[in-house]
């Protein structure tokens, strides 16, 4: 039992009654106090859990980020990847899924929605750059089940976050398109007369479809979406739906420049993009 004390730190000459009732009057305190410790313990034990699951959700957008710098090095749609690009990201893509495991164990049960939010961001730069991947090898969209599938069953893959990938791709396909558009390639200029009934199809554009004709094709089903205002995503979907429509002019606009004027173009041309493009929706 240690030495009562006074507030200077000098001992207290008490004798052992009075020993007795002080403790007494501490011992309705003491399961109040363990409950705080519980409450403590749990909330050390949340934030924890919740860098962690952060921490790797950076960890996969970095990853995936690579990845779509890879392909941006590949020139033609429709066709195998250059055998270095393709061995370089299915190492990532094995990384990124060991990833996925390790957070795993940190979802399970109710934590599979309380952390939903902070493994979401890695999960839409994944569908990023995995739907990217898959559209260069098919020229076809990717679906919400082939993605669901190259991720462990126990990580949700929600359509809103798919959704969001998608919206992202759309600015890769530009730069893809652009760097197309400027060493001659005429990949992105086939097919013009692409219309939007195209995404009612099973795939998005055919193998004698054009990136503008897919890209016109995903903006006409973006902007069919009717998300309700009230939605906890619907701010995010609507400043990505302008990006989304920004990338689309853009292509358009360089892809009509050459079709148009192409002739007069000098070697080595690059469609200036710096300008700004008025939206509008269709």
């Amino acid at each position: 039992m240690g030495t009562k004390r006074d507030w200077e730190g000098q001992p207290l000459d008490l004798n052992p009654k009075d020993t007795v009732m002080a403790e007494a009057e501490l011992e309705p305190a003491r399961p109040i106090l363990s409950i705080f410790e519980n409450f403590r313990d749990e909330l050390d034990e949340h934030h924890d859990r919740r860098e962690r699951i952060i921490k790797k959700s950076r960890d996969i957008t970095a990853l995936s980020k690579k990845i779509i710098f890879a392909l941006q090095r590949v020139r033609a749609t429709n066709q195998p990847l250059p055998p270095k690009i393709a061995q370089e990201n299915q190492t990532r893509f094995d990384q990124i899924h060991a990833l996925f495991e390790e957070v795993v164990p940190e979802q399970l049960g109710i934590n599979g929605w309380r952390y939903q939010r902070q493994i979401s961001g890695g999960i839409q730069e994944f569908i990023e750059a995995l739907s990217f991947d898959h559209y260069l090898r098919t020229q076809t969209l990717i679906t919400h089940a082939e993605c669901s599938a190259r991720v462990p069953p126990q990580i949700h893959v929600s359509e809103e976050d798919y959704l969001m990938g998608l919206y992202d791709l759309t600015g890769e396909m530009m730069r893809f398109a652009v760097l197309s558009l400027s060493s001659g390639n005429a990949t992105a200029t086939q097919s013009m007369d692409n219309t939007a009934s195209e995404w009612e199809k099973s795939t998005v554009a055919s193998s004698q479809g054009g990136i503008v004709g897919d890209l016109r094709a995903i903006r006409a089903g973006f902007e069919a979406l009717s998300v309700p205002q009230r939605h906890y995503m619907f701010r995010d979907m609507a400043k990505k739906l302008d990006v989304m429509q920004n990338s689309v002019e853009k292509v358009e606009r360089a892809a009509y420049g050459i079709v148009v004027r192409g002739s007069e173009r000098p070697s080595g041309w690059t469609p200036d993009l710096s300008a700004a493009v008025e939206v509008g929706s269709y």
